[in-house]
């Protein structure tokens, strides 16, 4: 092999190696820093195939998908002074990556430690100035929107945008859990108590005025039944009176034979009466007619 082949040779490798070198894949989900000597010369977002100027230009590959950081659970105190414990997560993604790696460099740890101080802040700003009962209800979301738009506001400096914050958890420390049990088992049975005063307060009541009812209606009623009574034995009288005075000597028969009946029926009766008694008259002879005279 002569000289001049193996120069054509090598000198082909070397820009077979150049060209090589020279391009590089944008993938779709990355972003690509072009630097030359350490220095940022553009920024490339659109997915394909590039090329730079070899061994001067490298490039540095950031990812464009949303991206997740957990923040450490941490003890925050509340507006109402009451202590709780937080566990929340934050999504961001790279929107800059020229400012980012003039702000954190190329890699992520970086803007993660940034992201732990600046959530940490704003969760205790915000917090802060809310009531337990805020934290525990609907309006959480309003709270996770507040400290949201206060990170994404400091972090937008870093080419990085804030797309949520949300609070996974949020306990009580464990020595104020049972203190705060303990005043709410309290408060029930406050309430407890003051509902079955009102119930036995209403049952008394209603019983009350039941009873006053039942008084009045017996009353009337008895009322209404005397004046009846008195009404039917004044008719009573009035119809024995009327049948008397048409024929007083058939009343008279009439009312001993009721009373040979009532004294008799029993078959058990003894009477203890003189020979001559009138009451027994009917029994030696028969009932004679009227007088004309009554008639």
């Amino acid at each position: 092999m002569s000289r001049s082949l193996t120069a054509a040779i090598a000198a082909a490798f070397v820009i077979a190696i150049l060209v090589g070198s020279s391009l590089f894949t944008v993938q779709q989900t990355e972003q690509v820093l072009i630097t030359q000597f350490g220095q940022p010369i553009r920024v490339i977002t659109e997915p394909g195939l590039h090329a730079k100027i070899p061994l001067v230009q490298t490039t540095i590959s950031f990812d464009r998908r949303l991206l997740d950081y957990e923040v450490q659970p941490e003890e925050v105190i509340l507006g109402d002074q009451r202590r709780l414990i937080v566990d929340s997560f934050t999504r961001f993604r790279i929107t800059d990556p020229l400012r980012y790696y003039q702000a954190v460099g190329p890699t992520e740890d970086g803007i993660r430690a940034r992201l732990n101080s600046v959530v940490s802040s704003s969760l205790r700003r915000v917090l802060g100035n809310e009531q337990l009962l805020n934290v525990l209800s609907s309006n959480r979301g309003r709270i996770m929107g507040l400290i949201r738009d206060q990170v994404n506001d400091e972090m937008r400096s870093f080419g990085v945008a804030v797309e949520d914050v949300r609070i996974r958890r949020a306990d009580l420390p464990e020595e104020n859990t049972q203190a705060i049990l303990s005043r709410m088992q309290s408060e029930r049975e406050r309430v407890a108590r003051q509902a079955r005063a009102e119930g036995a307060e209403a049952s008394a009541r209603i019983r009350a005025d039941a009873e006053r009812e039942r008084t009045v209606l017996l009353a009337e009623a008895r009322a209404t039944a005397d004046k009846l009574r008195g009404e039917g034995e004044g008719q009573a009288i009035a119809t024995y009176a009327d049948a008397f005075q048409r024929d007083p000597h058939f009343f008279e028969v009439w009312r001993t034979l009721q009373a040979y009946r009532d004294a008799f029926a029993a078959g058990t009766s003894r009477l203890v009466l003189t020979p001559g008694d009138s009451f027994l008259k009917l029994l030696h002879e028969a009932p004679t007619t009227a007088p004309a005279a009554a008639q």
